[in-house]
């Protein structure tokens, strides 16, 4: 059984998102618990897209990635997706290599100040 997509564009509550928190590295017993977090999350809330924060998975590696692609098939079955939020540096590679396609959360680069940072300029510098 399969639910049709809605139509037009994932809503995405930009002031209060769903958010999974992933912990630790996760056993394959955690996994179906984790599934039935998604689907809740997306059937508690208009939201289409939920946010998994995936700082603490650790190192990535094959348990990630198959804990990641059951959670995405999760959202999908329940009408949305999910979003990654502060991933490992490998964990985009891992997941391209396997071919599988995220979205992530932006993050500055480093040469880039954040949004709303400003430098500081001293009174007595000349205009450039």
């Amino acid at each position: 059984m399969s639910s049709a997509r809605p139509a037009g564009l994932p809503h995405v509550d930009a002031e209060n998102p769903a958010v999974l928190v992933l912990p630790g590295p996760v056993r394959s017993d955690e996994v179906p618990g984790l599934c039935d977090e998604v689907r809740a999350l997306m059937e508690g809330s208009e939201a289409r897209v939920v946010v998994c924060d995936v700082g603490g998975l650790g190192p990535p590696g094959l348990a990630a990635v198959d804990l990641l692609a059951r959670l995405e098939l999760a959202a999908r079955r329940a009408g949305g997706r999910i979003r990654l939020r502060d991933p490992d540096p490998a964990l985009p590679a891992l997941l391209d290599l396997v071919g599988l396609r995220f979205q992530m959360e932006r993050q500055a680069e480093e040469r880039e100040p954040p949004l709303g940072v400003e430098e500081a300029v001293e009174t007595g510098d000349p205009a450039v």
